[in-house]
């Protein structure tokens, strides 16, 4: 497939005009000249560079990789056939119906700008998370320092030859871990289910089941369900520890998890919580 840099660049300008900061979940305060997102806004939430966003809309014979066109896809917040469209220009087949979907529609977007001050993310079906705000980044460092393909919270979970976790940058203690491990396996088993075309989740489970016998013994028990919620310590560094119940929300057919973390209100958690958020936002954190 050919791509169209011609047209990929206008559409692009249209799309990022269209998103107000509001919506994207940019934090207030910046002063601007347009109604919808700048350049280093759209940059910043896709997660690549400002130079990349101008060549792209300049038509420079610049071609996005599908992880790029997908963060595009996200940042600006397109529907499905937007999306599809999107990489068409780039010369790329959209996603197949029966491979995951990293994508959020507008509808969901417009959930998570409305959870306040809640620290919640976005996970695809196999787990890879997709989409943060900045008070998750404050709770647990900001992932975009992470590269993408180490972004998955079951990797995290049965790390193999005893590797850090990735998508936190300070510890995190789970009170039901167990029960967590059990979960995630399930879950994995159900979205096999749903996608059973999926080279990157039957590549997923390859790796865990090679490189976790604690995940090989829960996948041969053949269980299936969901992961739902859990209790966590946060160990933040600048607060000290932050307990926080963690919820798991489910979005329909897509097998994508909303997942929140809040704090009790009118604990000292809560506190050190909004402490940790506060200080967050006096520097810039990205959301992809």
């Amino acid at each position: 497939m050919t791509a169209d840099v011609a047209k990929l660049g206008p559409m692009l300008r249209t799309w990022r005009g269209r998103v107000s900061p509001d919506a994207a979940g940019l934090p207030g305060g910046r002063r601007r000249r347009v109604t919808g997102l700048r350049r280093e806004d759209l940059a910043e939430l896709a997660g690549i560079s400002v130079d990349y966003v101008v060549r792209l809309e300049q038509g420079r014979h610049v071609t996005p990789s599908a992880q790029v066109t997908a963060a595009l896809a996200r940042a600006l917040q397109l529907t499905d056939a937007e999306r599809d469209h999107l990489y068409r220009l780039a010369g790329l087949a959209p996603p197949g119906g029966g491979e995951i979907s990293d994508h959020l529609p507008p509808g969901l977007h417009r959930m998570l700008n409305r959870l306040g001050d809640s620290a919640a993310a976005v996970f695809a079906a196999d787990w890879q998370l997709i989409w943060w705000n900045h008070c998750w980044a404050a709770l647990l460092g900001d992932p975009s320092s992470t590269p993408p393909a180490l972004r998955n919270f079951a990797r995290d979970t049965f790390p193999a030859d005893g590797a850090a976790p990735r998508l936190s940058h300070w510890p995190v203690t789970s009170l039901s871990r167990p029960d967590v491990e059990a979960s995630v396996v399930s879950d994995l088993r159900r979205a096999t289910g749903r996608f059973p075309d999926s080279e990157r989740l039957a590549g997923l489970i390859r790796d865990l089941a090679a490189g976790s016998s604690r995940f090989a013994e829960l996948w041969a028990s053949g269980a299936v369900g969901a992961h739902r919620e859990d209790h966590k310590i946060v160990q933040h560094p600048a607060t000290g520890p932050i307990a926080v119940d963690c919820d798991v929300l489910g979005d329909g057919d897509a097998e994508r998890k909303v997942v929140v973390l809040t704090a009790a209100p009118g604990t000292e958690d809560e506190t050190r919580f909004r402490r940790a958020v506060s200080m967050a936002m006096s520097s810039p954190l990205a959301t992809p």
